[in-house]
């Protein structure tokens, strides 16, 4: 059996969604914001290069640390859509993201603590809690409930 007849070029968007795990529609959605590519047979149905399983690995990777999808298409520009992308690839992308989760795992660990300490202790006091918003200070960044970080001070009166 020859190479091809084993490997396929091209993929058919189903075979690339049962080899990825991700929906049909979340494929097409991906192609119309240019993250991965297809090429059209003469019946037009949309084909996709086997370097195309790679990237929509990326981008699940990506996904699972937060990163959003328009981020990921900044960082596929830098790629050449003719192959997968590498191990070297990878590192270099995921460094982009590095600060930014770095600094989302820091407000989730002050978000976890809090809820462990402050939210937990049940003090109810409108004068002495530190949860509370004195003055509204974050009034100015619109409607709806906003995280306002606490300092060292504040969390030492809780709990």
């Amino acid at each position: 059996m020859a190479a091809e007849e084993k490997f396929p070029e091209y993929l058919s968007v189903g075979e690339l969604a049962a080899r990825t795990g991700v929906a049909v529609s979340a494929l097409h959605f991906y192609e119309a914001k240019g993250l991965i590519q297809s090429v059209r047979t003469s019946g037009n149905q949309r084909r996709y290069a086997r370097a195309m399983l790679r990237r929509v690995a990326v981008i699940k990777a990506a996904q699972r640390t937060g990163v959003p999808l328009a981020e990921i298409a900044g960082a596929f520009a830098s790629l050449p859509a003719s192959r997968a992308p590498t191990a070297q690839d990878w590192r270099r992308l995921s460094q982009r993201w590095r600060d930014d989760l770095t600094e989302r795992i820091r407000l989730l660990t002050q978000l976890r603590d809090q809820l462990q300490t402050c939210i937990g202790c049940g003090c109810l006091s409108l004068k002495d809690c530190p949860l509370r918003n004195p003055g509204d200070v974050l009034a100015e960044e619109g409607p709806g409930a906003h995280f306002r970080p606490l300092n060292k001070r504040e969390l030492s009166r809780c709990g």
